[in-house]
């Protein structure tokens, strides 16, 4: 049906290409791109010799002429961008250069300011329209399948959704003092940036961990969770009718919030750059290269995670609350398909919102949310590739 150039060789990338390949009557050929060749090398040795044909390219995504180029020569139908935040936009400039739809997980952010949001990319979007190319933006599970449950909530269970919390549990040990399960330059900015909520059209800015709460997550057990911001508020707001509050919950181990602490005390996640023997480096970048790297992370990681959204609202007239989960369990992942958990649950649907595109079900001129599109055959999707889904009709609140 189609071909894909994939940007990225990291753990979500690892898992996106499997993905593509069990998906192969939709992605026919794809190309595998990074800075790095001999990690997409190393990809494309695992899985060489199934349906779908893989070739490997050597690009550095910040450069837009050589993504161009890249692309006018693999002709790919749709681009997956699996890179950095930070290169969303030279992806996007070279997408519409080329003419080619384009899928990211994770939304811009410049490198000198721990500032996520929307708008940089908003901005493509009449030139997107103008160009008859679509941008799917955030399609991994926070952003990502939480705006597919909000818009599946929207269409099948309510008239109207006034409040959504968003609860991203991780319960996986790996058994490190501390590490990130993600990219720790993106997961520390994250983390140590202040939280936010949307509440009435409004931003309401909170410190840094300031709002906690504990929630008994199911097949998990109770785990405390703090507020932080998260890129999804902004959209579903707009998005979602009805929207009075949206709020945005991660857990996080006593262990790793001590250690986070020591860290920022000292000033090693600071993202300004400092002199140091004659360079100039950032104590974060710094950090990032001494902590374990989050794809290492699989073989040793035991537990699960648990991701959803609790919704309530009104339907007919009446209050009703509806609870849309999934649970992923780190070990199955890493047997399927040698990553754990938390790239699984973004590599997955990443290869979903590309086949989307490809298939022609959310072919759509212009730079969209995943939420503005027909959830179902998502949802669909989710069940056949490996996040299955479950529903509750009395799940328990957050306070």
């Amino acid at each position: 049906m189609g071909k894909a150039l994939i940007i990225g060789a990291g753990g979500v990338a690892s898992v996106c290409v499997h993905k593509c390949c069990q998906n192969s009557d939709v992605f026919e050929e794809i190309c595998i791109a990074s800075r790095t060749k001999s990690k997409c090398d190393t990809l494309k040795e695992k899985l060489d010799g199934g349906k779908t044909k893989i070739s490997t390219a050597q690009v550095n995504a910040d450069n837009v002429e050589e993504l161009i180029e890249l692309i006018n020569k693999f002709k790919p139908d749709v681009v997956i961008n699996l890179a950095l935040p930070y290169q969303d936009l030279t992806i996007m400039d070279a997408c519409l250069a080329t003419k080619t739809d384009y899928v990211d997980t994770a939304n811009y952010e410049p490198l000198d300011t721990a500032k996520f949001e929307y708008k940089w990319q908003w901005a493509y979007r009449e030139r997107f329209e103008q160009a008859g190319i679509t941008a799917l933006l955030g399609s991994g599970f926070d952003p990502g399948v939480t705006g597919v449950f909000s818009a599946y909530a929207q269409k099948h269970e309510f008239d109207e959704i006034n409040y959504i919390d968003i609860l991203d549990c991780n319960a996986g040990d790996h058994g490190y003092p501390f590490a990130t399960n993600f990219n720790p330059e993106i997961n520390i900015r994250e983390v140590s940036a202040k939280g936010s909520y949307i509440k009435n059209g409004k931003w309401v800015e909170t410190e840094p961990m300031e709002i906690k709460r504990v929630y008994n997550f199911p097949e998990i057990g109770e785990k405390d969770m703090y507020l932080l911001h998260h890129e999804e508020l902004e959209s579903l707001a707009l998005n979602i009718k009805g929207i009075k509050r949206i709020r945005f919950f991660m857990t996080f181990g006593q262990s790793y919030l001590t250690h986070l602490k020591c860290l920022e005390n000292v000033g090693m996640t600071s993202i300004e750059p400092i002199e140091f023997e004659g360079k100039q480096i950032v104590p974060l970048q710094f950090l990032k290269a001494v902590l374990p790297d989050p794809a290492s992370l699989g073989p040793r990681t035991k537990g699960k995670t648990n991701i959803g959204c609790i919704f309530i609202g009104k339907k007919d007239g009446k209050d009703k609350t509806y609870y849309l989960y999934n649970v992923c369990d780190h070990q199955e992942c890493y047997k399927e398909v040698g990553s754990q958990a938390v790239s699984y649950t973004t590599g997955v649907p990443a290869m979903i919102g590309a086949s989307m595109l490809l298939n022609g079900k959310w072919k759509k001129p212009g730079v969209h949310n995943i939420e503005e599109f027909d959830p179902d055959p998502f949802m669909d999707a989710l069940n056949k590739f490996g996040l299955p889904w479950k529903e509750s009709y009395s799940p328990e609140l957050v306070d």
